[in-house]
């Protein structure tokens, strides 16, 4: 006879959306037990966000290394380790689950190793156990997609993950989608000396991305030498003796040593006994209301099992929330279009809020300012490009522009810069409330700074 043992919350999947909810609802006296098939920390930390970042690093300082000379530093570039590259890689990702796992041992979450599925609305099973609960919370994450007929065999087609684990920098690759997982790799393996070529249906790169910084990427791109065709489609693969090659739609074919296939990726919610227990499906997503609530009283869902933008602090929002649901505190709905995005490609790309194609099928009156990297000071040090465009809802009243609706960024390290875009999106700032605030100088904020200036009519280094 199976063992039964009970809990408040039996949270199904370790990763962000599922740790945080764990975290917080132990926070908030709740007895908790957390369901991991591998290791808490899931696709981000393990075969994700972590991972991938520490690559993009170890590719700037490839760049950094053969572009020392232009300031004035003598080094030389002999080529990239990628044992030791992953190495490296590996010692970031050990050093943050380790310090996950103490965590939530110290907040007195019992983690349960080992596959799971929901057997009742009540209870999920573990092999022989039953781990039972009054409310459960669904956070089974995703996984790589691809496409009709195109199989991945790890070798020659392969998934992110396997990028991940690849001990060698590919001479050659074409990567099949220009999202974000796509853009990133395309830009650490050309900083490792790839010759990449990106293969995306839609029109730009990034589609998500407001088209001035696809334009603005693709044009950094081409002077780093990484090709892409935008509006193809991709048509079928073929194995040959040095590596594959990939017909498109036209009939235009292209060779490389390995394709990677970054169509995104789908939820994990296939066999896990959601809809036989009433959690309905859309396309494998499970369907919740604003507040990750299930047509199920007693189940929730969150993350990437969800259609809501697959990102790891979005993951986090959704937990906590649903856990401070479930403790009886009151809460409010994310509004996701004022979750910060960023692409961690060189040069980076950043925003939040509305894109300008997003106003104009709404039909709002919007001004915007486009504040270009050239005119600050601290950007021309570390020689990156790009720009700050703000778009804010027009004045009706002759007093000025209106709320912020959208901050976007493209250049080196902006990424670290949309925290405070986020506050002015979130906070329904206008430019004339940003324009008295000081930014520290020289710094990249400036650029923030400098675009509200402009936008509220008094520009300080900056000309049409």
């Amino acid at each position: 006879m199976a063992e039964r043992t009970s809990y408040d919350i039996v949270i199904l999947g370790g990763g962000s959306g599922g740790y945080a909810c764990a975290l917080r609802a132990a926070e908030l006296g709740k007895r908790v037990a957390l369901i991991e098939q591998d290791k808490v920390g899931g696709t981000c930390l393990h075969r994700g966000c972590i991972p991938t970042k520490a690559l993009l690093h170890a590719a700037e300082i490839a760049d950094q290394s053969r572009e020392s000379a232009k300031f004035g530093i003598n080094t030389s570039f002999d080529g990239v380790d990628m044992p030791n590259v992953l190495a490296y890689q590996g010692s970031v990702v050990d050093r943050l689950w380790k310090g996950l796992q103490s965590t939530i041992a110290s907040r007195k979450v019992d983690t349960v190793i080992g596959s799971g599925r929901l057997l009742s609305p009540t209870a999920v099973g573990v092999g022989e156990e039953v781990y039972e609960a009054d409310h459960i919370v669904l956070a089974t994450g995703s996984e790589p997609r691809s496409l009709p007929g195109l199989e991945l065999d790890g070798q020659r087609v392969i998934t992110s993950d396997d990028a991940l684990r690849l001990d060698r920098v590919p001479e050659s690759a074409i990567i099949l989608g220009g999202g974000v997982i796509g853009v990133e790799f395309a830009s650490l393996w050309r900083s490792f000396g790839a010759d990449v070529t990106i293969v995306e249906m839609m029109p730009q790169l990034l589609p998500l991305e407001d088209e001035s910084s696809a334009k603005l990427l693709q044009r950094a791109f081409r002077r780093r030498g990484i090709r892409f065709e935008l509006g193809a489609m991709f048509e079928s693969v073929k194995h040959a003796d040095d590596g594959v090659t990939v017909a498109l739609a036209g009939g235009k074919t292209l060779n490389a040593e390995l394709l990677l296939v970054a169509v995104g990726r789908g939820p994990t919610s296939a066999g896990l006994g959601y809809e036989e227990n009433g959690v309905a499906l859309d396309h494998g997503y499970v369907v919740v209301d604003e507040l990750c609530r299930t047509a199920v009283p007693t189940i929730s869902a969150v993350g990437d099992l969800i259609a809501t933008p697959q990102l790891a602090h979005v993951g986090f929002a959704e937990g906590i929330m649903v856990a401070e649901r479930v403790a009886g505190l009151d809460i409010k709905p994310i509004d996701y279009h004022g979750v910060p995005r960023i692409t961690y490609s060189d040069p980076e790309v950043a925003s939040v809020g509305l894109t300008s194609a997003q106003v104009a099928e709404r039909g709002i009156q919007v001004v915007e300012v486009n504040y270009p990297l050239g005119g600050n000071g601290r950007s021309v040090i570390l020689q990156t490009q790009g720009e700050a465009k703000v778009i804010a809802e027009a004045g009706s009243d002759g007093s000025g522009p209106g709320r912020v609706l959208g901050i976007h960024l493209v250049g080196g390290r902006v990424g670290e810069l949309i925290a405070e875009g986020q506050l002015i999106y979130n906070w329904d700032a206008e430019p004339a409330d940003l324009a008295q605030l000081i930014h520290p100088h020289p710094t990249q904020s400036e650029i923030i700074g400098e675009a509200h200036l402009a936008l509220a009519g008094k520009p300080l280094h900056f000309h049409a």
